[in-house]
């Protein structure tokens, strides 16, 4: 039943010679790509978060997310260089482990970039929010500006509104990108590359601004939360929710088919990508932490407060008022260390950038939502008529518009810290599930032409394995509920609808990817 229904790997190579594309790229350029790719959101949005949960100690989070994302990408690597087509993660599973794992893998696609790009809009909406009030002194009402508090009271979700009703630039930007998909537009590669640009100058500058005014004593506790914390808390628990700002590393992988020599060169741009970026995050966090500081905020019991919580909104709004709002409570952490250490033009540079740069990365997430989609739609497992595509403007517009929506919901109503962990949990589940498929494939076609071999096999693969499970259970417990909950749907959805239309089921074998209105591959969100 788990391991029935494997998709031809046979009729997967062939599409890929058929359609096989120029190697060309060397080590040095997969890693200026995976730079591109990896820095992004999460370093913009969720370092406020970070600190909140590991103050200081947010330093080794980056260094345990960066680590676990390598060894992941390795595994990844292989898979991707020897079925270099759409689909993913879903694809490489349907190859290996069968339609039923590939569907759950599919599904927790679905999971992460729809929730990705909702924690993109509502990144960017703090900082623009930000930029116009300290440039105009104009604001939106609070209830426009920000969703509600969300909490738990034993097992029961408890909901505030006193500090936000709903994210109205969230909806508005998530509406504005999903129109411009329906259109049919999408970035070039000139476009992309310069808003690369603006986002590593921006980072740069806020790292040679902070480094001079460094302060040892703000690094002091430098654990206030411990290794392993509760409900999400704690140096792991941090990096649980950091992982966000690494995804984007799979834009290597997805390269393999390009690459010179990618024995070589794959791990070369994955490594070297994976170490520069961890090195820009780690000055970034400690600019921030030495600068202004970035102890975690308590109750007056002396507990720290979940990010997330009704408790800590109610405890920053506290704090704002009296003056004293420390940097954890921001809801544009970079732009606001640099204006509280005198550079406020710069502060309101650096916002700028991130209100640049951050549709780009909603519309890529958005836009890859609807891929997957489109694969598992024309695969049978999904209703085809999803995968319809509009007469005029040629893109599959209805599943545009519902995943769309479907962002503004999320973004109007949730606080960015929980969307990306619950994104991480489909993004952990997914590598996960590669991890092992390489290692069953390593087994079931070990003859198997693989033009990038993961080294070290035995040891790299289950070490992927155990960290992205090690972390997905130190995500929150509303993160790591979502995963089962959505994977229950998923199953439901299966068993009654997508197992008996399986084109696979019905004796189908053809692989789509060969037609011709069928989508380009995705570009792997810029995160």
């Amino acid at each position: 039943m788990i391991f029935d229904r494997v998709k031809s790997l046979d009729a997967i190579l062939a599409t890929a010679e058929k359609k096989s594309l120029h190697r060309s790229l060397g080590a040095f350029q997969l890693t200026m790509l995976g730079i591109g790719a990896i820095i992004g959101t999460g370093i913009f949005v969720l370092t406020a978060a970070a600190a909140q949960k590991a103050g200081p100690g947010m330093m080794f989070s980056f260094m345990i997310a960066g680590f676990v994302c390598a060894v992941a990408a390795l595994c990844y690597s292989e898979l991707a260089s020897m079925v270099p087509v759409s689909g993913s993660a879903y694809t490489y599973t349907y190859a290996v482990m069968g339609e039923l794992l590939a569907w759950m893998v599919g599904w927790a696609l679905i999971l992460e970039y729809a929730v990705a790009a909702s924690a993109v809009c509502v990144g960017w909406s703090g900082y623009v929010i930000g930029l116009i009030a300290h440039t105009t002194g104009l604001g939106l009402p609070e209830f426009l500006s920000s969703g509600p508090a969300w909490g738990l009271v034993g097992f029961m979700p408890t909901v505030d509104f006193s500090h936000g009703v709903i994210n109205l630039p969230a909806i508005l930007v998530a509406g504005a990108v999903t129109w411009l998909l329906v259109l049919g537009t999408s970035e070039s590669a000139s476009v992309n590359a310069v808003l690369v640009a603006i986002k590593i100058v921006a980072l740069t500058a806020f790292i040679v601004l902070s480094m001079p005014l460094l302060k040892g004593e703000n690094f002091t506790p430098l654990l206030p939360t411990g290794i392993l914390g509760h409900d999400g808390l704690g140096v792991v628990g941090a990096a649980a929710s950091i992982f966000f700002a690494y995804v984007g590393f799979d834009a290597v992988s997805t390269a393999a088919e390009e690459t010179k020599n990618p024995q070589r060169n794959v791990p070369i741009g994955l490594i070297g990508s994976l170490a520069i970026c961890t090195i820009f995050y780690l000055l970034v966090a400690a600019g921030v932490v030495g600068t202004v500081g970035a102890q975690p905020v308590r109750d007056a019991a002396g507990m720290v407060l979940s990010p997330d919580g009704v408790t800590f909104a109610n405890r920053c709004a506290e704090l704002s008022g009296l003056g004293e709002a420390p940097i954890v409570c921001s809801k544009e952490a970079l732009a606001e260390t640099l204006r509280r250490i005198n550079f406020p033009l710069i502060g309101n540079l650096v916002g700028l950038a991130a209100s640049i740069a951050l549709p780009s990365v909603i519309l890529m997430m958005i836009y890859g939502q609807t891929r997957i989609f489109f694969v598992m739609a024309r695969d049978g497992l999904l209703p085809e008529s999803l995968a319809d595509v509009h007469p005029k403007y040629r893109t599959p517009w209805k599943m545009t518009i519902f995943t769309g929506i479907v962002v503004a919901i999320a973004g109007a109503f949730f606080p960015v810290s929980q969307l990306a962990d619950i994104s991480n949990s489909g993004t952990l589940f997914a590598f996960f599930m590669v991890a092992l498929a390489v290692m069953i494939l390593r087994k079931t076609d070990p003859d198997r032409h693989r033009p990038f071999r993961t080294p070290l096999i035995w040891i790299i693969a289950p070490i992927a394995a155990l960290g992205c499970l090690g972390l997905y259970l130190n995500l929150p417990f509303i993160a790591k509920m979502v995963l089962p909950i959505w994977g229950s749907i998923g199953l439901l959805i299966y068993f009654f609808y997508s197992r008996g239309h399986s084109h696979l089921g019905r004796g189908s074998v053809e692989v789509h990817e060969l037609d011709p209105d069928a989508p380009p591959q995705p570009v792997p969100p810029i995160d």
